[in-house]
């Protein structure tokens, strides 16, 4: 896999692969100082773990000798992966038409910011302005607080893994058919795909989802609630589990009050229903709550910070918290994959390789000599 992305969402779709055993190549441009790097230096967290288990060679797209060689790397390649702007591919050549005419089972992977046309095509696209156009800052925070966008790149992280999933079907139909194919997504189209049930609200319903904060935007009693120590969550959605929870905060009266006997019910008064429930909860500290809720099948949990978060034990039995030597920084950890096989293992992490670092071993497999290597670095080509 040659890897031609940067900063996050294509490098999202990559480390899907450099985790499970991908021959990675990350392919960057010579002469770049290192803190002016998309994404930053090697040396950062997020670098570290965004590029890890990959190999990197420098080369230069823009100078002849530069594509040439990285032709000649497609040739055995099977997945090339970019996210640059869609008009810049076309003007350095490395399309996937100009790929294809080099290796007809190149699956070729693009993540852009709206598409690869359309009126916006030549837009910057990036995670926060694809939250907003998406719908997704419409929806998120409190009511009256304005727009506000998620904590995470969203955007960015789904649309890698979009690819990544466009990738793996690529691979299988040239299975079938013996060719590859151009692999598309886009920012705003994750951005879209994940607003899911709010887009449904819109596009069936004609009704406009707005902010809802901590509470779900159509189910009662769902979100957040204040406890002696501090706050948690309480999801009790649907009939039998408010009856569970009223039992265990000891608000049975609360069954039988008119403004609560149905779900529609509880969602058009779900002010008044969240204050009678807040001052239940606020009388018990949240571990207490929480094992009181759990007993009786009442979904439930703490709302933690980072450090909080990998401490918890169950995220500790997922191990999320992945290992890796590196050898100027020592055992670091970087985050972990979500997804496990019965048989196939998550094995031993390399840290993300510092700019260049491979070019002697992957540029002697396409027998280029140390001479011609050095020729190369002194014409600006590495």
């Amino acid at each position: 896999m040659l890897d031609l992305t940067r900063v996050r969402s294509g490098p999202a779709a990559v480390r899907q692969f450099a985790d499970w055993g991908a021959n990675v190549i990350k392919i960057e441009e010579p002469g770049v100082a290192a803190d002016d790097k998309p994404g930053g230096s090697a040396q950062f967290a997020d670098y570290q773990n965004t590029h890890r288990n990959k190999r990197s060679i420098t080369l230069n797209l823009k100078h002849p000798k530069g594509k040439a060689l990285f032709m000649e790397l497609v040739k055995n390649a099977d997945v090339v992966v970019e996210n640059y702007r869609p008009s810049v591919k076309h003007k350095l050549g490395i399309d996937y038409e100009s790929l294809k005419a080099v290796n007809p089972r190149i699956v070729y992977a693009s993540v852009s910011g709206f598409g690869q046309d359309g009126p916006y095509v030549d837009r910057p696209g990036l995670d926060q302005i694809a939250q907003g156009i998406s719908g997704l800052m419409s929806v998120t925070g409190e009511p009256g607080r304005g727009p506000m966008r998620a904590g995470i790149p969203v955007a960015d992280l789904t649309a890698g893994l979009f690819c990544a999933i466009g990738i793996l079907i690529a691979l299988l139909e040239r299975e079938q058919s013996g060719e590859g194919q151009w692999v598309q997504t886009s920012l705003l189209q994750a951005g879209l795909w994940m607003m899911d049930f709010q887009a449904m609200r819109w596009l069936m319903n004609r009704e406009v989802p707005g902010q809802s904060g901590n509470d779900h935007p159509t189910s009662s009693p769902t979100g957040v609630f204040p406890t002696r120590n501090g706050h948690m969550n309480i999801a009790a959605m649907g009939n039998d589990i408010f009856m569970r929870l009223c039992k265990v905060i000891g608000a049975e009266e609360l069954l039988t009050d008119e403004r609560f006997l149905t779900v529609p019910l509880r969602a058009k008064n779900r002010p008044a229903l969240n204050a009678a429930i807040a001052d239940k909860t606020r009388l018990k500290d949240t571990e207490e709550w929480i094992a009181l809720m759990n007993e009786q099948g009442v979904p439930c949990g703490p709302i933690l910070s980072m450090d909080q978060t990998f401490e918890n034990e169950q995220v500790r039995h997922l191990k999320m918290a992945a290992p890796l030597a590196h050898p100027k920084l020592g055992e670091i950890s970087v985050v972990g994959q979500a997804v496990k096989f019965s048989r196939s293992e998550f094995g031993d992490l390399t840290p993300a390789p510092e700019r260049g670092e491979h070019n002697g071993a992957v540029y002697t497999e396409l027998g280029i000599g140390p001479e011609d290597l050095e020729r190369l670095r002194q014409e600006g080509v590495i």
